[in-house]
């Protein structure tokens, strides 16, 4: 089901998720988050550029137990734990902050 950002349309997968990696804008999270009910303040932006430079680096988007411990390793430990990051993405940091980044659903997520 495609989504509309800006006038344009990308297409995605059957969860939500881009098809095209590289078709990622920002509004994309914005839109996505809008039909979550969620605002995105920069708490989540910091999340969601990490998890872009995390796949830049890595090529593969993290499971919540990962993320969890990369984000503690470069952002503290008060922002590496599982309470501030489901406080952020309620449906899941790992999957939603992904999908929000335009990258693929993360490897052991259901």
């Amino acid at each position: 089901m495609p989504i509309e950002v800006n006038g344009k349309m990308f297409e995605t997968d059957e969860e939500g998720y881009l098809a095209n990696i590289n078709d990622w804008e920002p509004g994309v999270a914005t839109v996505m988050s809008k039909e979550d009910d969620l605002e995105l303040t920069d708490e989540h932006w910091d999340i969601i550029n990490f998890l872009r430079e995390y796949y830049e680096e890595y090529q593969i988007a993290p499971a919540v137990r990962v993320l969890t411990k990369a984000v503690g390793k470069k952002m503290g430990k008060d922002k590496g734990n599982s309470k501030y990051l489901y406080g952020l993405f309620p449906y899941g940091p790992a999957k939603q902050a992904c999908r929000y980044a335009g990258l693929p659903k993360p490897t052991g997520c259901v």
